[in-house]
């Protein structure tokens, strides 16, 4: 069952969430099982919301290709994390790519 994922991490700025992006080129290379990504900061943390395909295919992912972009960028902490069930997932036609 695909799940969203809900993610808040205190004090990662734009420019360590481009240096982990460009590290892991997850836009180009999708991770297995991600079906979408949004992120966004408010003035103290960075925000994700994910569509997987399970839990546990978020887990692998940052686990096996995540983690290591994190630690040589320097973030320091641990995000706060959340998965829930997705009960609908609507994309308007047309809308593809990166922002």
């Amino acid at each position: 069952m695909a799940v969203v994922m809900s993610m808040r991490w205190a004090g990662v700025s734009p420019g360590q969430y481009d240096t982990v992006r460009d590290a892991v080129r997850w836009e180009e290379l999708a991770p297995a099982g991600a079906h979408l990504h949004v992120a966004w900061f408010d003035a103290q943390s960075l925000h994700v919301t994910d569509v997987w395909e399970s839990q546990q295919a978020f887990e692998a992912f940052f686990a096996e290709r995540l983690a290591p972009a994190i630690e040589k960028a320097g973030i320091a902490g641990e995000p706060e994390v959340a998965f829930s069930p997705l009960h609908r997932r609507f994309i308007v036609e047309g809308v593809t790519g990166a922002a």
